[in-house]
């Protein structure tokens, strides 16, 4: 799985993607290693990490964001971009370049203002 990760993420954004793929391929090897050597505490601390998570997630998003999270809209977009979403987003605060940011955020600003835009006509009772 950390192979498809690494594949994609470079096809995605190629240095960012080479700069996080020695930390997947690390992590999974690392929690290979615990599974072996203590398969039953690793895996149920895993789990529970897991669910406490998405739990934490769904309680950020009803309540800071007023809508349900990615994960109803979009399977592949929460598992799979979200997580290089928010690699770029730590590398943009570490300087990571800077023209791809700006445009990012600009079309990010415009799908925003678009989104709300069609919620907002559609509360109207307008169509589009």
């Amino acid at each position: 799985m950390a192979l498809y990760y690494s594949i994609f993420y470079i096809l995605l954004e190629p240095v960012a993607g080479s700069i996080i793929t020695p930390i997947l391929l690390a992590g999974t090897a690392y929690s290979k290693h615990l599974t072996t050597v203590a398969a039953y505490p690793a895996n149920q601390i895993a789990g529970g990490v897991f669910v406490l998570s998405w739990i934490a997630q769904f309680i950020g998003h009803g309540a800071f964001e007023g809508r349900a999270p990615a994960l109803f809209e979009n399977l592949h977009m929460a598992l799979v971009t979200a997580p290089f979403f928010e690699w770029i987003e730590l590398l943009f605060k570490l300087g990571y370049r800077p023209e791809l940011e700006a445009r990012m955020r600009k079309s990010v600003a415009e799908e925003t203002a678009r989104v709300k835009a069609a919620k907002a006509s559609k509360k109207n009772g307008k169509a589009q």
